[in-house]
């Protein structure tokens, strides 16, 4: 993982230096296709298709569909990541689908998985419990699409079927409870290249028999989109508000395509106000069928 960061990272002051150097007509010429590129996603040849505003999409908390998403629409994720913790360390592992059935309504099936390597083995009931997480189902539908302001917002909403560990399964059963999390999300492209988005909501946790406990979401992400492509560095900064209590995450990523459906997302996690969370990593596989013929 650090030669990976390591690389991209040296990616990254290659293409800055290039641009500090750039003549007038190569900065024409970049001007060009990133016009070239925004028109192919925003306008498509078929007139019936309903207008789209390219905004650079979260790789953490990743949204259901892209905004303004339009009808045959699909995509597949497969995630890998880990956390260090004091006393263990975390892997995560995820399968997704999703796809829009209708014009910019879409809908997301996931199944989050976590696995711990535990260091401190004084107190085994107090370690988590390896398991399949939830099973997550979601929808989002934008209803808001702003072309000469290049502005975006949905509303969405995701339920988690909460389970409890693998070992648990034949003596408790196999749910624990549900997770109910509605949310909004606003997002504005400035310009050709530079992208914000805010993503919020209350998560609402309720096991069975038991009473809720609620936190509050709040992720700002910045992005650059490098010039003609969906190829993208930036920072999404996860807050959550719980018990009163604010703790932050910054999350610097970056999203390189490897073919015109299919692309690779690399993000790193740096916990700000938590003694009990170390760094983190985390990689996002992108496979979209048919992109270009979708666009």
């Amino acid at each position: 993982m650090k030669k990976i960061f390591t690389a991209a990272f040296a990616v990254c002051l290659t293409w800055n230096a290039y641009g500090q150097t750039e003549t007038d007509s190569t900065k024409l010429e970049r001007q060009y296709l990133d016009s070239v590129f925004i028109r192919e996603v925003e306008q498509p040849d078929i007139s019936y298709k309903k207008p789209k505003v390219l905004h650079a999409e979260p790789l953490y908390i990743d949204l259901i569909r892209d905004l303004g998403a339009r009808k045959g629409e699909k995509e597949w994720n497969i995630g890998f990541g880990m956390d260090d913790r004091r006393d263990f360390d975390e892997f995560h592992a995820l399968v997704e689908y999703e796809w829009a059935p209708i014009d910019r309504l879409g809908f997301e099936v996931e199944l989050p998985f976590s696995f711990y390597s535990f260091r401190n083995l004084e107190n085994p009931n107090s370690q988590p419990e390896n398991r399949l997480e939830s099973i997550k189902l979601a929808t989002q539908w934008t209803f808001l699409v702003k072309e000469k302001q290049n502005i975006s917002m949905a509303l969405g909403y995701i339920h988690e079927f909460e389970m409890r560990g693998f070992d648990r399964w034949e003596n408790e059963g196999t749910f624990k409870g549900n997770i109910f999390n509605p949310f909004l999300i606003a997002a504005k492209r400035w310009g050709t290249n530079y992208h914000t988005l805010v993503y919020t909501g209350p998560r609402i946790e309720k096991e069975f028999g038991g009473r809720s406990h609620v936190e509050y979401e709040i992720n700002s992400n910045f992005h650059y989109m490098i010039s003609g492509t969906r190829n993208f560095i930036g920072v999404e900064i996860n807050k959550v508000l719980n018990d009163g209590n604010l703790q932050t995450v910054l999350r610097p990523q970056m999203r390189v395509g490897l073919a015109e459906n299919l692309m690779v997302g690399i993000v790193s996690a740096i916990p700000i106000d938590n003694p009990n969370r170390g760094l983190g990593s985390f990689v996002r596989i992108i496979y979209e069928p048919g992109f270009r013929s979708m666009h």
